[in-house]
């Protein structure tokens, strides 16, 4: 499986006259993981802090200059190196504020891309092939460069640099009246090679190219406008010193969907050994004319994730450490991504969840115990073979609809066909394509809802969820859709199955759970596990107990040197804790916002939409997250591993963002006041808890290094001295 967080913009565009230019020439990273390098179409080499979107220093050449090649990162001396006007080398450190007073040469041939790597010493390629060091370059700016091209018509079109086993290397393609090559240049010592790469029928040129390194071979990814990725493999310890072009044979890895026409700006790039990341291809869900990123699991042809793309794409796309950075439209984005390892299952969407166990049989009513656990009614053999015969003389009579036999009936047809046929189609082991399937269907459902309001179909869109072929970005609108319909049953089921969500319809969830009134929620039939856990929470609360190391501290002012003691009878008829036996909300609204708290997130992007919540609403939360948090601190209970409940650190982790959207409202609400007193308070316990612990730390510590002793009988007292 492979998932597309939410991403979030890095900085804006440098908008180029003419269309086929790129906005960005190249991103690289720094000695720091989380620093990229970005430089833009024109004058300007930025430093970002990518974690907070942050320009850490920007470098500009004078008016009438041009950038001709990325910048990169000297890993060696800690510099910059960046090309202006082909042929003018600059070298400078972050602490420089002027780039044209920083060191330059001018070298006596043009230069195609500086490349470097972790481990090695720049490398200069020449836009003729001629490969120097950068080093040694510097030393003799104006040496003679050698023609590698021998013919004019001959020109680079990409070129990389990989480390494998400490040597060195370089690769570029090059294009020649149709015919493309792919070039490899070792380093100490050098040697070169020419490979020819086999040409399409149609004579069309690659889009784009990426290179590997796995197994101690190199992997050349290349995609063209039919939708085909291909794939050639270079041995590291090949032979060497072979005279002429040599064929490289390719191997077809992915076919994409393009529809009827052709990829125009598109690129692949390999995100590890079985998935690849598509950015500039549509969709096979959506509609036509818009643009996606997405995730394709290449030994298994299926679509993983995808993320539409607003705005022009200009077919760039580059992967560092977990990251893709895409520039479209205005903006240059940053999405996280997450590739686990490949199974079939997991290809198919049927991937089975800890605690979840998935049915392959339809369901009539939309009852968790059949969705997700697959509980049939028991009875004798004879019953289940004879219900099993029915079906399967009721398949031989009625054939089977199709995909696009289902996607036209659920255009006009009535919601208890649409349900049937929805169901059959994904019950069928031998439905083709379901990833894809499931996706298509799910959008024309929900396109269909949002046009007839009398239509809305929650079996059908619950059994697909339930396929675990569906993620948010393949179905944008379907949680939406939910809320409005206060389908409270597919809102949890999306929320424990879809790793994708946004956080800005994570906090429309929240809004309206808080805001939905208890008995509109107590009839639903929600997760089985979940509602077992908040049961048994507050059966346990009822019986009352000690807490973990408290007697309570709750709300006792312990780390205050003048603290007083209150009276016995006064605690009686004022202790907090006393509200705490009963949850501020419902059983089954408490149930949906688990499910919220443990929804993934980013803290940057979730802060600024829990601003939208009102202070009541906040309060409520709080008053939850409380109660929910004071339960788990009790002795009276403990939690079941396998039941859904949110964790200790998410319920803590909730808190802190909701103070950090909110603390202003809530100093000023009277209505707050008191929440706000009772967290300092147990703020205030938990630092001297922790500070008596740290008093003990280093005593504790030597008991570890102490040696037993050996005349232990099989009884006895031994006293130990701490100092």
């Amino acid at each position: 499986m492979a998932t597309l967080f939410e991403g979030f913009t890095l900085c804006g565009l440098v908008q180029t006259p003419r269309a086929s230019d790129s906005a960005i020439q190249g991103i690289e990273l720094d000695g720091d993981s989380d620093h990229a390098v970005v430089t833009d179409s024109t004058r300007a080499v930025t430093l970002y802090k990518v974690s907070d979107q942050k320009p850490l220093g920007s470098w500009t050449v004078k008016q009438g200059q041009l950038l001709t090649c990325p910048a990169v990162f000297n890993f060696q001396t800690k510099e910059y190196v960046v090309v202006s006007d082909n042929k003018v080398i600059r070298v400078w450190k972050e602490e420089d504020l002027n780039l044209d007073k920083a060191f330059k040469a001018t070298v006596s041939a043009d230069v195609w891309r500086v490349h470097s790597a972790p481990g090695g010493e720049p490398v200069v390629l020449f836009q003729r092939g001629a490969v120097r060091l950068l080093d040694s370059l510097l030393s003799v700016p104006q040496q003679p460069i050698e023609d590698i091209l021998s013919e004019e018509e001959e020109d680079i079109r990409w070129s990389t640099n990989i480390m494998a086993e400490k040597q060195h290397f370089v690769l570029f393609t090059t294009e020649q009246r149709g015919e493309h090559f792919l070039y490899v240049q070792r380093l100490n010592p050098n040697t070169l090679q020419k490979y020819r790469l086999e040409s399409e029928d149609s004579g069309a040129s690659p889009l784009s190219f990426s290179a590997s390194l796995r197994d101690k071979h190199i992997n050349l990814l290349y995609l063209y406008p039919n939708g085909c990725v291909y794939q050639s493999v270079v041995a590291v310890q090949g032979p060497v010193g072979l005279e002429g072009v040599q064929a490289l044979p390719r191997s077809l890895r992915l076919r994409l969907p393009v529809g009827e026409g052709e990829l125009g700006a598109a690129s692949a790039v390999a995100l590890d050994e079985a998935h690849v990341a598509v950015v500039g291809m549509p969709h096979p869900s959506a509609r036509t004319g818009k643009d996606f990123l997405c995730i394709w699991n290449t030994n298994f042809q299926t679509l993983q994730a995808g993320k539409e793309m607003v705005g022009r794409i200009r077919g760039q796309v580059w992967c560092y450490l977990g990251k893709l950075f895409v520039p479209h439209g205005k903006a240059l984005s940053v999405i996280p991504y997450e590739c686990q390892k490949s199974s079939l299952a997991s290809a198919l969407g049927k991937l089975r969840h800890p605690g979840i166990a998935v049915s392959k049989s339809s369901v009539a009513i939309p009852s968790w115990n059949t969705l997700l656990h697959g509980d049939q009614p028991q009875g004798p053999t004879k019953i289940v073979d004879t219900r099993k015969s029915k079906l399967r003389r009721k398949s031989q009579s009625a054939p089977a609809l199709t995909v696009d036999q289902v996607l036209e009936l659920i255009k006009t047809g009535p919601v208890e066909e649409v349900r049937k046929e929805v169901e059959a189609l994904v019950s069928r082991g031998d439905a083709q394509d379901l990833q894809l399937s499931v996706g298509r269907l799910a959008c024309h459902l929900v396109a269909r809802s949002q046009v007839e309001t009398a239509f809305y179909a929650p079996v059908a869109l619950a059994r697909l969820v339930q396929t675990q072929c569906l993620c948010h970005s393949m179905c944008p609108d379907l949680l939406l859709l939910a809320l409005e319909h206060k389908d409270y049953f597919l809102c949890q089921l999306c929320l424990q199955l879809f790793p994708d969500i946004p956080e800005g319809v994570t906090c429309a969830c929240l809004k309206t759970f808080i805001g939905v009134p208890d008995g509109d929620v107590e009839m639903v039939s929600l997760e089985p596990d979940s509602v077992s856990f908040m049961e048994g929470l507050v059966a346990a609360g009822a019986r009352g107990g000690q807490q973990n190391g408290f007697s309570p501290p709750l709300f006792e002012d312990s780390c205050d040197p003048h603290h007083q003691p209150k009276p016995p009878q006064h605690q009686d008829k004022k202790n907090p804790t006393l509200q705490l036996e009963v949850c501020p909300v419902g059983l089954h609204k408490a149930v949906l916002l688990n499910e919220v708290l443990q929804t993934p997130y980013s803290d940057n992007l979730l802060v600024p939409h829990l601003k939208d919540l009102n202070a009541p609403q906040v309060i409520l939360f709080l008053q939850y997250l409380q109660f929910i948090y004071l339960k788990y601190s009790q002795d009276v209970y403990t939690q079941t591993p396998v039941l859904r409940s949110p964790t200790m650190t998410q319920i803590i982790d909730w808190v802190c963002l909701l103070l950090d959207a909110h603390f202003t409202v809530l100093v000023m609400a009277p209505d707050a006041k008191g929440l706000l007193s009772n967290l300092q308070s147990f703020v205030k316990s938990q630092v001297k808890l922790f500070s008596e612990l740290g008093k003990i730390e280093g005593s504790l510590q030597e008991l570890h290094k102490m040696k037993p002793s050996k005349d232990i009988s099989q009884y006895s007292i031994e006293v130990i001295e701490l100092f």
